[in-house]
């Protein structure tokens, strides 16, 4: 790898996975000045030489959002600025992605806007971790590497030990990821009908499987207020599971989401470190945190060096 031409960048939403991607890589994450006016308006100055160089952004769109979002495209807009050769956005948790078809008339497709913000900022590619819709790499006009955090959570779910297990996908739309860790671990595979008659809001239907006796992991990309798994998992046990466990790449853990997880019957969450940890699950017994730092470094690392990404996964 070239590291003298490389340049690793890390905004405010996640900090600590920047610099355990930057160690991944054996390099030391590059200096930038973020500040904010009294008003709310974000400044950034780079403090390195970028010209010519391979920068890579690291900065997930989470909580609050719309500010890291614009975080971001002023950072691509500032080195673009500077002259940088190759600007890739490294967005591990990609906000806006629940949007990314109109539900209902007159609503927007806000996953599709974002895109375009940052294709005008000056983005050259980008990188991201298990979007909520595939789809969505259509919306760009560049190059997208949709990576996928399957590796790093079916290590943590094999040292788990279960000995009766069973994959379950809490709605129709996730079967195909559900169906991924269900083939990799050799288990069968259940389904949740769920309804959801408004926004963070679900309601369990039917279970399609059998899943009396059996250790049930729910599978999603990610845990929002975790209304849902709460209800799954509740409509699981009343099937006569054994237990219940959830595995979810994206810890967004908004509102009364760490205190559901705390209070439910779920026996524990795993979740990466795409987005920074709130400080309400700092204490908790069941959300368990594992890194995805080597696996966006490795991608980086091909990326920067012209090879291929989806060899990953095979």
């Amino acid at each position: 790898m070239s590291i003298e031409k490389m340049k690793i960048f890390a905004g405010t939403s996640n900090p600590e996975l920047g610099r355990r991607i930057a160690e991944y890589l054996s390099v030391v994450l590059a200096h930038v000045t973020i500040r904010r006016f009294s008003d709310g308006e974000i400044f950034v100055q780079i403090d390195e030489n970028v010209r010519g160089r391979d920068v890579f952004v690291i900065q997930s769109t989470s909580s609050p959002a719309n500010d890291h979002l614009m975080e971001l495209l002023i950072m691509v807009d500032a080195l673009r600025r500077a002259s940088a050769g190759r600007i890739t956005a490294v967005i591990p948790y990609f906000g806006y992605s629940r949007q990314d078809r109109k539900e209902a008339g007159r609503t927007p497709i806000t996953a599709k806007l974002v895109a375009d913000l940052l294709d005008a900022a000056g983005v050259s590619r980008v990188l991201t971790l298990d979007l909520h819709a595939g789809q969505i790499q259509g919306f760009f006009n560049m190059p997208v590497d949709n990576i996928y955090a399957t590796p790093v959570l079916l290590g943590a779910v094999r040292r788990q030990g279960f000995n009766n297990a069973m994959v379950i996908s809490p709605d129709v739309g996730g079967v195909v990821r559900a169906r991924s860790y269900a083939k990799r671990l050799d288990v069968d595979l259940a389904i949740i009908d769920k309804r959801r008659p408004a926004a963070n809001v679900a309601a369990v239907h039917h279970i399609i499987g059998e899943v009396e006796g059996k250790e049930c992991i729910l599978v999603d990309d990610m845990v929002d207020t975790a209304g849902t798994l709460v209800k799954a998992a509740e409509a699981l046990m009343e099937r006569g599971a054994h237990s219940v466990s959830a595995v979810c790449t994206h810890g967004v853990l908004s509102g009364p989401a760490v205190e559901r997880i705390e209070s439910s019957i779920l026996e524990q969450v795993l979740v990466t470190d795409t987005i920074a940890q709130p400080e309400a699950a700092a204490g908790s017994s069941k959300i368990k945190y594992h890194t995805v730092s080597g696996l966006l470094g490795e991608a980086i690392r091909r990326i920067s060096d012209e090879e291929s990404v989806s060899s990953l996964f095979v």
